[in-house]
């Protein structure tokens, strides 16, 4: 699944080279030009990895880092052009995974994007997030925000499932043979009820799984 990455900076050619080695790399990058701008999408949106300048207008990255940590646990990459050994230990200190400083390697940048994720996707391989969505799989537990959802044994496993391959048209009989079983003698009909029950059950989130005509369902994720 691509990765979604937000660069803050207020410099338009740091935000278009990240842009640019992001999509080579094989990532979607966004772009905020301040750190309030970077929170305001931070709070819509969700994404993988946050890279944000220090010295920008309006709130910068510190005070940005330390507001969308405050809500997200969302890998932060800090660009500086200052070396201080202060800037360093204190942005570690709230909690930053990298510190890089200007002027820097695009291709290093990206190489150290990648660690950062493939560590992320090491320690949190039992638990689907979309926004305040997540889906703990190891405690069998859904949640939006703070709030459990009571939810069945199959529409957990449909919506597990829907989670795991987000934005692909799933087709009924697929569904039926991975979730129900090969021998299962119910009809499509099944999966329309219970994705009926799911979408309720879902509340705000109820309206990312959405019907593809002539083929089936799919959770719907920007």
């Amino acid at each position: 699944m691509m990765a979604k990455i937000l660069i803050a900076d207020d410099e338009l050619k740091i935000r278009e080279v990240v842009k640019e080695y992001g999509k080579i790399n094989g990532y979607t990058v966004k772009e905020a030009s301040d750190g309030l701008e970077a929170c305001e999408m931070a709070d819509k949106e969700h994404f993988d990895l946050i890279i944000l300048d220090i010295m920008m207008p309006r709130l910068d990255g510190f005070s940005a880092c330390k507001q969308i940590k405050a809500k997200k646990n969302i890998p932060v990459i800090m660009l500086s052009a200052r070396q201080e050994e202060y800037d360093k230990l204190f942005g570690f200190e709230l909690g930053i995974d990298d510190y890089v400083t200007k002027p820097f390697s695009p291709k290093e940048l990206m190489a150290r994007i990648k660690v950062i994720l493939e560590r992320k996707r090491e320690t949190t391989t039992n638990v689907l997030e979309y926004q305040d969505l997540k889906v703990n799989e190891t405690a069998h537990e859904v949640t939006i925000g703070k709030e459990v959802l009571k939810l069945t044994n199959k529409e957990y496993d449909l919506l597990v499932y829907l989670l795991k391959h987000r934005n692909i048209a799933l087709s009924r009989d697929r569904l039926l043979d991975d979730i129900w079983g090969y021998d299962f003698y119910g009809d499509e009909r099944t999966i329309d009820t219970h994705i009926k029950m799911l979408r309720q059950n879902m509340k705000e989130y109820g309206n990312c799984i959405v019907t593809v005509r002539g083929v089936g369902y799919k959770f719907h994720a920007e």
